[in-house]
């Protein structure tokens, strides 16, 4: 899964029974804490001492990690904000706090080293994420002293599609099996809008091809008998979409106690262990973990189907790179390439009308390929189409009148209309969908309600 043998595999597999009995002995409140340890000595050194003292009848497993380990720190801990700057220097004054440096590799660590400083999203984050890195960059753009941090990122995310063919979701070894909402031909055109020195599109076109070939891998094995395979869904009528999907069927190293309860639960109820996992490492590729959209029962986050789901916020994100492609072939001068792209674009805009547009809610649903039908789950997801333009005016006025009657509150839109508990569900609202809805809406006119 990785060309760079120099990387340690993920913690579950490096520490092997040390991390299963640190995790579930719950030796740090927060089990991301211990995946993002680094070792004091060599991991097998590590590993040898605890097979030889924990037999021992005062062995102590807290004091055995605090001794071998490096626990992560928190560089921000420290800062408190101060209320008399305004919100602008407020903003300035935490782009160097979540800064990090180019790192270096160490032996053991489960984080990736980048070659260029990027932003974090802070506290137990450590690390830079994948579609979070877009919305950071909108800020960073608008300061000219920070242009080379959005640089930097970008040639993070370039350098991760050329060591290991995609954008993982963050850089973390645990992380190498997936990826995040492809946001990567926002991020350049995004420079490319603010940059006219040189042609941003044409210097990122490999990584750019790269990462289009990896999420539709396999398209071109797929039939009538075996409709789906990796990130690829074939439907009915030939039609080709996306999915989150996770090769891997086993739990996710920063979760396993949490997934191993919810695991027993899935189980019990007749699901898999194999799909249990494939299931919930999907959404989190989706960013969206967890969530009542990706439900069979909103009551139960175990019903999680994710692999099951086409999600129309997916397909308006290679809808957009593939268009990217197109133009950036067009620039090229390879006319074949552009007018093969446009039609790939064309086709995925057919598809989310045909597959995504709901005549009965008047709004674009995820679609489940497995029932050839919407899911019920009405969210905030549905506004992409508006923010990539795909679409109809009148559907785009049934949306306005979805969000301003349904998902407008006095804090902003809520995610979906489901309380669930779950963080991707009433009453909470996010920031990266904030703001495509405010774009989205703008896009059609609705300024009234983007300002609101």
């Amino acid at each position: 899964m990785t060309s760079n043998t120099n990387l340690p595999p993920s913690p579950d597999l490096l520490y092997g029974q040390l991390y299963f009995d640190i995790q579930l002995a719950h030796v740090f409140s927060d089990t991301k804490t211990f995946v993002d340890s680094v070792p004091a000595v060599p991991p097998s050194e590590i590993v040898a001492l605890y097979e030889q003292e924990k037999i021992l009848p005062n062995f102590n497993l807290v004091a055995f990690v605090k001794k071998h380990f490096h626990l992560p720190s928190f560089p921000a801990s420290t800062y408190t904000s101060d209320p008399t700057i305004s919100p602008k220097d407020h903003i300035n004054k935490l782009w160097d706090i979540l800064c990090r440096p180019a790192d270096t590799l160490t032996e053991g660590s489960s984080r990736i080293p980048l070659p260029f400083p990027y932003i974090v999203p802070g506290g137990r984050f450590r690390e830079i994420f994948y579609w979070d890195s877009y919305f950071t960059m909108l800020g960073l753009i608008l300061v000219p002293e920070r242009m080379h941090i959005v640089r930097g990122m970008i040639d993070n995310f370039a350098y991760m599609i050329d060591q290991f063919g995609f954008i993982l979701t963050g850089n973390r070894t645990y992380y190498l099996s997936r990826s995040q909402p492809p946001f990567f031909a926002e991020m350049i055109q995004l420079l490319a809008d603010a940059d006219h020195t040189e042609n941003i599109k044409q210097r990122y076109l490999p990584q750019l091809i790269k990462e289009y070939e990896w999420w539709m891998m396999n398209s071109d094995q797929l039939t009538d008998e075996q409709p789906v395979k990796s990130h690829v869904v074939r439907l009915p009528d030939g039609t080709i979409l996306n999915r989150y999907w996770d090769p891997l069927t086993t739990p996710r190293p920063e979760s396993y106690p949490q997934e191993e309860g919810l695991r027993q639960k899935a189980q019990h109820n007749g699901i898999s262990t194999e799909k249990f996992y494939q299931h919930n490492r999907a959404v989190c590729e989706s960013g969206w973990d967890f969530s009542s959209r990706w439900l069979i029962d909103t009551k139960r986050v175990e019903t999680n189907h994710a692999t099951d789901i086409i999600p129309v916020d997916l397909n308006c994100l290679l809808y957009s790179l593939e268009n990217l492609l197109a133009s950036t072939y067009s620039q090229k001068g390879d006319w074949k390439s552009s007018k093969k792209f446009e039609e790939l674009a064309e086709n995925r805009k057919n598809a989310i009308q045909n597959f995504h547009w709901n005549n009965e809610t008047q709004f674009f649903m995820d679609y489940d390929w497995t029932r050839n039908r919407s899911t019920p789950a009405i969210t905030l997801a549905g506004v992409y189409p508006l923010f990539f333009k795909l679409a109809t005016l009148e559907q785009a006025a049934h949306i306005h009148e979805h969000l301003r009657k349904s998902f407008l509150q006095s804090g902003g839109l809520v995610t979906t209309l489901e309380r669930t508990g779950e963080q991707w569900d009433w009453p909470n609202g996010w920031a990266p969908l904030q703001w495509i809805a405010y774009q989205g809406l703008k896009n059609y006119g609705f300024n009234e309600l983007a300002a609101e």
